[in-house]
Order: structure tokens, then C-alpha cells, then sequence
């Protein structure tokens, strides 16, 4: 069941979200559900995921067999070679 919300948002970045939402075919409405559902996932934990991840959270939906020390390793093995 869809309940009305009503949120305080500055100006700015209401119309940026009005924007991108247009843009990529989807309700600014759709877009806030999404990212609030991105937060509360049950199977998320959070302890497991560096600081530098858990800024993105709600952004970027990353693969339940992400592995950050792999990629991360891969990536600085690339770059320094």
C-alpha cells in the first residue's frame, strides 16, 4: 500500500531530482522509494562495508558477491603496472 509523504527538500536540488527523474524515465517518487529501500534492506550489513562504500549507499547497487579487497587489489595491481 503506497502512503502519501511529504518531505522538506531544498529547491535546488528538487528540481535537479525532477531533472534527472525525467531523464531516466522514472517518477521522482519512484527514485525516493528506491533509495529509502536501498537503506533499510534487511540483508545489509553495514559493519561489512568500508566508510568509503557506506557514503555511496542508496546510489550504487553493487552485486551481493562484491568483493572490495579483490577489486581493490585488482585496481591498484593495474594501475601500477
Amino acid at each position: 500500500m503506497a502512503t502519501k509523504l511529504t518531505l522538506t527538500v531544498e529547491e535546488r536540488i528538487i528540481e535537479k531530482a525532477k531533472k534527472y527523474a525525467k531523464q531516466t524515465g522514472r517518477s521522482l517518487s519512484e527514485l525516493v522509494e528506491n533509495y529509502l529501500g536501498t537503506l533499510v534492506e534487511e540483508n545489509q550489513d553495514l559493519q561489512q562495508v568500508s566508510p568509503k562504500l557506506r557514503k555511496i549507499i542508496g546510489s550504487v547497487k553493487l552485486p551481493d558477491d562484491f568483493d572490495e579487497k579483490k577489486e581493490l587489489s585488482t585496481y591498484y595491481e593495474t594501475k601500477h603496472l
